[in-house]
């Protein structure tokens, strides 16, 4: 089955930290492209970070959330973390993980999503 599962996502007070993490199944990993997309209510989901594979792979990030996230795999567990610290309460939204592995395949799988919500 292939099925990409996050997690970590809570409610903290600005300036607080989370890791969310995305577990795949179903799929070869470490070929795959990994990126975290966020969502807030009525709003476009967007793109926040994504991880290209480990064989001379980058990673790379939205501006405004450049220096506060962290975008990182293990491919010997076949998860995608994204650690957050100095949350702001704009970083409020569901974040979803998705896979591709063009252009072998033009499809992009995705997560159900976790919801981080940030006061302050």
């Amino acid at each position: 089955q292939v099925q990409l599962v996050e997690s970590g996502g809570g409610s903290v007070q600005s300036g607080g930290s989370l890791r969310l993490s995305c577990v795949a199944s179903g799929i070869i990993f470490p070929i795959y492209t990994m990126r975290w997309y966020r969502q807030a209510p009525g709003k476009q989901r967007q793109l926040v970070a994504y991880i290209t594979p480990s064989a001379g792979g980058s990673a790379n990030y939205v501006d405004s959330v450049k220096g506060r996230f962290t975008i990182s795999r293990d491919d010997s567990k076949n998860t995608l973390y994204l650690h957050m610290y100095n949350l702001l309460p704009e970083d409020t939204a569901v974040y979803f993980c998705s896979a591709d592995n063009r252009p072998v395949e033009s499809r992009v799988l995705w997560g159900q999503g976790t919801q981080v919500t940030v006061s302050s």
